[in-house]
């Protein structure tokens, strides 16, 4: 390092990092002969053995000679095989204890040796050393800054020159060599890593942690300072804190540290191999906030709170950090702890992180008894379970599984199955828990809100945070669309003769299930099958990534893997749900859970040669696969559950940049709308009902509903039908039923909503219901019915020409992204009503009656050219109105035989050649055009030149300049440069 770097360090980083911890935190510096008479002159001792005893000594005042050199000899000579097991072992003493013998009256009593006091922080010895010289086997290492606690090293700072080109990289480098580990292997000191729990570096604007043997990608920033604000760090600093004080304020402060050490480590064994895990900022503030406010609530029912977490940033490990702190809390009395999920999938994956991590005896329930045995018996359970298992647990409101107050229930994924009859069963039986929510996409909407239900936010963690913070990668957006033509008129008359039986009305509900027979159909799987297997060869597989694809039902899911098999993709599986039901086509790909459990676990695996998942309805959430990096979407998701399906290509991963979601269904206002909710704004849970209001409306609408039974009695079901029997009557009682059962799913997940009769009630009038209804024959049509010869009829018509990608490659939290897909809105709105004018133009003498009803063959159309209108691209949308307004506009000439002179140009010159004035000689005009594609061809062999802006002012610039060479105004050269740009973006997109 030169001089001037030497000096930077010193006075930039080490200096400002030696007077946060002095004058913030009142932690006392350590000269170097302090630490020589500290560690009895021992210079391979990384531990103050002589301040350990003092401390040792203060908070365990009863222990005697033999108990304190066992005491140290736990944690300055651990015997084990590698660092990662000492530092474990050193963790585990530290955090619990260790056990040494007592004599008390003549009795031997062992008792647990502190090292620290957890609880006053202040009972503490905090110090720090700069420039410590440690003697290793084969060489001295010196960190800049070396934390002691009670004269144990508890974390390691290397301070680099922010004028380096990569001073974290270079910290971390010098933090490998420290460990000895990597190229460094024999050179470090591994010994000071085994008590040290936090390695940092600095860099003045930027600073990472690390802990033991942190691999260089999960190294991180620390952005918060609680339970200090940024102002108020920036008051106490008296100038703004740079991101290495916001890092060591939130990481070092007294309090901070210790609670870490006790709370927000964890050891796992992955692959085989042992992890240690340190929490992320956003994990710790989490945890922090809700502890704070379970102390502090003033109403024992308003303790609870959501944790906005967005996907893929640790929601289950900051379960387990919650879950671990709550049963240190003293005033939660030992809690019993109840983890909630809605899937069993989910529940086995969680139960498995608590497991994984160290967590003291989670239960799993395994049914409904079982989780009511767990939870009414021993205090100071941790119980995991699903939702579904509270129906039989809680068989009625009255039926309390616990009163106790000091049960804490953490729901996962909080914005499903919360808000209805078994949510309300989960409170019924545990009415005075407290109610912690974990959500990726809170419900803020309607008369379901994730925040009415548990509370208020706790924290918020949102996506283009993580993105940011490096917890997860951005995902990026394609749309790509199969071309699909309907070829023949007479497919409706194959229709009708294939189901003579329908009605109009049937026959209608028949044709509105044609999307999915398209998405469906032989034709256009296999194109799609093709084009997947064309993009994943060229742009996933050599990255040494893997792919899942979603289908829109079980059937094409099938379709796909059969398809792709044919093709000799890499090697492919299918995961669906299963159903005693299903057809031969369908139970030929069933599997048993053991089977599927070992294609997940060998999809997960980066080296396995599975590199391609096809799902339906499984593995959209709680899907954990860091080596998934592309989304092959050809389904119809929405909202929440879309959200959940693309955040399976976000996590990290090395060599992982980014993640990707290739649509093949479309639709960009499902697009958009499921992007509002990733940082959807609070402020419509004010616009819902208070529960007094649902409460009063159900009362009204069950005194409706009733009303029309009165004087006949209930159990005379024969009467009760009879008098259903008039038409008019009956569809009363339909109406009145169905405003009752959604006025009981308002009230929900209260658990005013099981009291009775209201219970009692709604089953009988639902049994009542469905007998009328057959005896009626109301029997509801149900197309699924007629699948597979639909299918057939309209695979018979359909040709696919190819695939082609309508939006390239987009960042979806790039700031233009959602304007992008807004602008197809009103540009679609009005190209789709003159395209229907010209339509209607060309058919109506070929129309047999237009105005009873579309053709089949028209709807089937009009879905073809919808999936590919809702698809494009803005500028392709809004070049797309321009051409069909001039198409339109020539609609009168073609009645009257007029036809357009043709232009020698095409390509990008024929494309902008209408835009240049018609003013001028045809040769000029063309010899313009010409010259401007020329140079529009040029600037777009820039890479990605669609979304820089400056390429595009440059391409503006050289329109503008020939405009004006040939003489035209101001006014027409800016009109005629939009457009002209708008089919560069077309017809120039790469």
């Amino acid at each position: 390092m030169t001089t001037s770097n030497e000096a930077l360090e010193r006075d930039w980083v080490e200096e400002p990092a030696a007077d946060l911890l002095r004058v913030l935190f009142d932690y006392k510096p350590l000269s170097g002969e302090d630490v020589q008479h500290l560690r009895e002159g021992i210079v391979s001792e990384p531990v103050l053995t002589v301040r350990l005893a003092e401390c040792l000594k203060r908070l365990n005042p009863w222990l005697a000679d033999d108990g304190l050199r066992r005491a140290l000899n736990a944690v300055t000579r651990i015997v084990a095989a590698d660092v990662m097991e000492a530092n474990e072992a050193a963790h585990t003493a530290l955090s619990y204890g260790v056990t040494a013998p007592h004599t008390e009256n003549g009795r031997r009593q062992d008792r647990t040796v502190r090292f620290f006091d957890f609880d006053d922080p202040a009972a503490n010895s905090f110090e720090f050393a700069r420039q410590v010289a440690i003697k290793g086997p084969r060489q001295d290492i010196i960190p800049d800054i070396i934390v002691y606690v009670n004269g144990l090293p508890l974390a390691v700072i290397e301070c680099k020159s922010p004028a380096l080109a990569d001073p974290i990289g270079e910290a971390m480098r010098q933090f490998r060599r420290y460990e000895g580990r990597d190229e460094f292997t024999g050179l470090g000191v591994p010994r000071l890593f085994e008590t040290a729990q936090v390695s940092i570096a600095l860099a003045r604007d930027v600073a990472k942690y690390g802990t033991t043997l942190t691999p260089v990608r999960h190294w991180a920033e620390w952005k918060d300072p609680y339970p200090l604000t940024l102002d108020q760090l920036a008051s106490q600093l008296a100038r703004p804190p740079t991101g290495q004080d916001v890092l060591l304020a939130g990481l070092l402060a007294p309090a901070n540290l210790l609670d870490l050490v006790r709370n927000f480590v964890m050891f796992e064994t992955i692959d085989g191999k042992r992890v240690k895990k340190l929490a992320r900022y956003q994990q710790f503030v989490a945890v922090g906030k809700a502890i704070d406010r379970i102390r502090t609530a003033k109403d024992p029912k308003r303790r609870g709170g959501v944790i906005h977490h967005t996907q893929g940033s640790g929601k289950s490990l900051t379960m387990v950090f919650l879950a671990t702190k709550l049963r240190r809390l003293p005033e939660a009395e030992n809690p019993t702890l109840v983890i909630v999920t809605d899937r069993t999938d989910l529940d086995d994956q969680i139960t498995a992180q608590f497991k994984r991590s160290g967590f003291p005896n989670p239960v799993q329930a395994e049914s409904g008894n079982a989780l009511r045995d767990a939870l009414s018996g021993s205090v100071g359970t941790t119980v995991l379970t699903t939702v579904h298992k509270f129906h039989s647990a809680v068989p009625k409101r009255s039926s309390v599984i616990s009163d106790a107050s000091n049960v804490f229930v953490m729901v996962d994924e909080a914005h499903r199955t919360q808000y209805g009859a078994l949510a309300a069963r989960m409170r019924a039986g545990l009415p005075n828990a407290c109610m912690l929510a974990f959500t990726g996409t809170p419900i803020d909407k309607k008369d379901r809100s994730t925040r009415e239900v548990f509370g208020d936010y706790l924290h918020r963690y949102l996506i283009d945070q993580a993105v940011k913070d490096g917890a997860t990668v951005p995902i990026f957006y394609e749309m790509r669309d199969a071309r699909l033509r309907i070829a023949g008129r007479d497919i409706e008359a194959d229709l009708r003769e294939a189901f003579p039986e329908l009605s109009d009305a049937e026959l209608e509900k028949l044709k509105r299930s044609a999307p999915e027979k398209l998405a469906g159909s032989p034709q256009r799987v296999e194109a799609v099958a093709n084009d997947i297997l064309d993009h994943y060869r060229t742009t996933i597989e050599p990255n040494g990534f893997k792919a899942q694809i979603v289908t829109a039902s079980r059937d094409i899911a099938v379709s796909y893997v059969e398809a792709l098999r044919r093709m000799g993709a890499p090697e492919c599986a299918l995961i669906m749900s299963a159903s005693n039901g299903d057809s031969a086509r369908l139970q030929a790909h069933h599997l048993s859970k053991r089977d599927r459990d070992n294609l997940i676990a060998r999809f997960k695996r980066k080296d396995d040669p599975l590199k391609i998942l096809v799902v339906c309805d499984m593995l959209l959430t709680g899907f954990d696969a860091p080596v998934e990096q592309v989304l092959y979407l050809d389904a119809p998701l929405r909202e929440h559950t879309l959200l959940q399906a693309i955040a399976r290509v976000n996590r990290t991963a090395d060599g992982k940049t980014y993640g990707l979601v290739v649509d093949y269904w479309g639709d960009n206002r499902r697009i958009a709308d499921a992007l509002d909710l990733f940082s959807e704004e609070d402020g419509v849970t004010n616009a819902l009902r208070p529960l007094s209001d649902k409460v009063q409306l159900l009362e009204s609408r069950h005194r409706a509903a009733i009303r029309l039974f009165e004087g006949i009695d209930r159990n005379d079901e024969r009467a009760c039908l009879d008098l259903l029997k008039p038409d008019d009557t009956l569809a009363k009682f339909e109406l009145d039923f169905l405003r009752f059962a959604e006025a009981m799913d308002m009230v929900l997940p209260d658990p005013k909503g099981l009291e009775e009769p209201y219970v009692s009630d709604l089953k009988w009038l639902s049994r009542l219901r469905v007998t009328s209804r057959r005896e009626h024959h109301w029997v509801p049509f149900d197309p699924k019915d007629y699948g597979a010869k639909v299918g057939d009829i309209i695979s018979k018509h359909l040709t696919v020409e190819g695939v082609e990608t309508l939006l390239t490659r987009w960042d979806i939290l790039d700031p233009a992204f959602k304007p992008h897909l807004d602008s197809l809105t009103s540009a679609e709105a009005k190209a789709a009503e003159i395209e229907h004018a010209i339509r209607h133009e060309i058919h109506v003498h070929r129309d047999e009656n237009p105005t009873a009803y579309a053709s089949l063959w028209e709807q089937l159309e009009k879905i073809v050219n919808k999936r590919r209108e809702d698809r494009v691209a803005a500028a392709s949308a809004l070049g797309r109105l321009r051409d069909l307004e001039a198409l339109a506009a020539r609609v009168p000439d073609a009645r009257a035989g007029k036809t357009e002179s043709a232009s020698r140009l095409d390509g990008t010159a024929g494309r902008i050649l209408p835009f240049v004035s018609d003013r001028l000689p045809a040769n000029a005009r063309e010899a313009a055009a010409s010259d401007i594609a020329a140079a529009l061809e040029g600037y777009a062999g820039f890479v990605d030149w669609q979304q820089k802006e400056d390429v595009q002012r440059q391409m503006r610039r050289a329109i503008k300049e020939r405009l004006r060479s040939i003489g035209l105004d101001a006014a027409t050269i800016e009109a005629a440069t939009a457009s002209m740009m708008d089919v560069a973006r077309k017809s120039l997109a790469r």
